[in-house]
């Protein structure tokens, strides 16, 4: 079948549309390296002084240790409610499960504003100290939907003929989830608990109404920048989107190729 349209054409609208979203951000790798104490031009060289400045600035590090263990916290509350979750729809019938699936997928949805408006409003109802544990908990509640769907679409994919053999060949709910499910699964639980972190590390809307007096890095960072744009803030922002890129690339890795190929190999 001959293919649609001129492919020059299409090949350098693509890489138009790429450049025009990416072009932001390879600027900020670029002046990250520049040798001068402002961003912009001219390029007077290339140095790693700004990286080095980073490293040494116990603000920076302190609120790169605070993103990651909120992080850390999201992750373990998306796999906590969103794993049984997501073996719940795809295993047993409830009343409402039709429209569990949609509401299920209603926070990472509604814009970050409305999600940290109505968290702030619950919050503040419960008398709840801002803090990074309320950061962990809106967070949590907004990219629990990543664990939920992940393990829900690996779980359609697996079917349900291997735990029913195990269960007529005598394996209890513990021993199927164990031996069979867990096994099918972690593939794409690995990824979704990757890509939470990703999201989680550098998400700024939720976190801007439900932080206490400890920053996050996404924070730390737009207080910099609200004074001065600097060649060790393009450096910081050099880091998060490699970290960013290299965990979503491995978690939709694990997420999609090795279950995929494992199917195909079945």
């Amino acid at each position: 079948m001959r293919a649609f349209g001129n492919r020059p054409f299409v090949i350098s609208l693509a890489s138009a549309v790429l450049l025009f979203l990416y072009a932001p951000l390879i600027v900020i790798v670029i002046f990250s390296f520049n040798d001068s104490d402002y961003t912009g031009l001219p390029f007077n060289g290339v140095t790693l002084r700004w990286y080095a400045e980073l490293l040494s600035d116990s603000k920076i590090l302190g609120s790169i240790w605070n993103s990651v263990y909120v992080g850390l916290g999201v992750v373990v509350l998306s796999v906590t409610f969103g794993l049984p979750a997501a073996i719940a729809l795809e295993r047993y019938e409830f009343p409402g499960k039709g429209l569990f699936r949609r509401i299920v997928m209603l926070p990472i949805v509604l814009p970050g504003i409305i999600t940290g408006v109505a968290l702030l409003s619950f919050y503040l109802t419960l008398h709840l100290r801002l803090s990074l544990h309320t950061i962990m908990l809106g967070q949590g509640t907004a990219l629990m939907c990543i664990t939920i769907t992940e393990v829900f679409a690996r779980l359609q994919q697996m079917g349900k003929s291997q735990s029913e053999a195990a269960v007529n060949l005598g394996a209890n709910e513990w021993e199927v989830f164990r031996h069979v499910t867990l096994p099918g699964i972690k593939s794409s639980l690995f990824g979704a608990m990757l890509i939470a972190f990703s999201i989680s590390f550098d998400e700024i809307a939720v976190t801007f109404l439900l932080t206490g007096r400890e920053n996050t890095l996404p924070m730390t960072l737009w207080s910099l920048l609200r004074r001065e744009v600097t060649p060790e803030v393009n450096a910081a922002s050099t880091l998060i989107i490699a970290v960013s890129v290299i965990l979503i690339v491995i978690g939709m890795y694990a997420s999609r190729g090795k279950g995929a190929a494992g199917n195909g190999a079945h």
